[in-house]
């Protein structure tokens, strides 16, 4: 299997080169389009933070700066899960998983105290995917025995969706 997925992303390289040197010849400025393109940022003016239609939820300074603090780590674990995984070290994912993410997790990150501050609905998706984050570290380890990592990647997925819906409907200021 692991040889099969080199040879689809050696073939998507492949191809993607190709493509590149097919729109190259096409026009002397489809580079430079592409460029363009690719380093692109989303339009961030007044008349664009204007239309946030996110819910604003108000924090003390200092419990705001340690939840956006806890946010970024929570990021760096989905990372480092996502890394443990592609070197089928499934224990470790689990282990990060429950540690930084998961139910055994709500101490370390003051849930207890950020809670307060939250609407029902926000609290309700980040004890989501607190729960979601302590399932997925049974799917991990389970993986290390079974072989099959497809139920840990589903899980997976269910954690970064409560991510997702947090952001899209909150913004914490």
């Amino acid at each position: 299997m692991r040889h099969s997925l080199l040879a689809i992303l050696i073939a998507a390289f492949a191809a993607s080169v190709a493509w590149g040197q097919t729109n190259d010849r096409e026009s002397p400025h489809s580079e430079m389009h592409h460029h363009d393109q690719m380093h692109a940022t989303p339009d961030r003016s007044e008349s664009a933070k204007a239309q946030d239609t996110r819910l604003v939820v108000q924090f003390p300074k200092a419990l705001r700066e340690s939840t956006l603090s806890n946010m970024r780590d929570h990021l760096q674990a989905l990372q480092q899960i996502q890394e443990a995984l592609a070197k089928q070290e499934y224990d470790l994912a689990g282990d990060i998983a429950e540690q930084r993410l998961g139910m055994s997790s709500l101490s370390l990150h003051g849930a207890h105290e950020v809670a307060k501050y939250m609407p029902q609905g926000m609290q309700e998706v980040g004890s989501g995917m607190h729960r979601n984050a302590s399932r997925f570290a049974v799917a991990a380890m389970d993986a290390g025995v079974t072989g099959d990592v497809k139920p840990a990647l589903e899980a997976l997925a269910k954690i970064t969706a409560q991510c997702v819906a947090c952001h899209a409907g909150y913004r914490v200021e």
